[in-house]
């Protein structure tokens, strides 16, 4: 599974902006059992922003609540992120990140996938 993201950019605090993560490659024998947005701000480490599990159950990180929604399409297997309100302290590189199970003669093997980062930059 290969997940392409893109959306990042440039920004004035309050702004917004929609995150994309496309995915392909998938086939009969994966299941993608949920999708998930985190961010990586410079110095810092890797955090959970959203995510959505395959049966629509959201969760948030307390910082992005009631300003981000994540969504998806089932049909184009994409998730999207969208961010309201915009504050300086959201500027990162954003990674999609979808969690596998794949199917083998063996049973489930779960398999985490990452994008490659798109960057959003909040300006003050």
């Amino acid at each position: 599974v290969q997940l392409v993201e893109s959306g990042g950019g440039l920004v004035q605090a309050g702004g917004s902006l929609r995150l994309s993560c496309a995915a392909s490659g998938i086939t009969s024998s994966i299941r993608i059992r949920a999708k998930a947005w985190y961010r990586q701000a410079p110095g810092r480490q890797r955090e959970l922003v959203a995510r959505i599990s395959s049966d629509g159950v959201t969760n948030y990180a307390d910082s992005v609540k009631g300003r981000f929604t994540i969504s998806g399409d089932n049909a184009k297997d994409t998730v999207y992120l969208q961010m309201n309100s915009l504050k300086p302290e959201d500027t990162a590189v954003y990674y999609c990140n979808a969690e596998i199970e794949v199917l083998t003669l063996d049973g489930k093997n779960p398999v985490q996938e990452w994008g490659q980062g798109t960057l959003a930059t909040v300006s003050s």
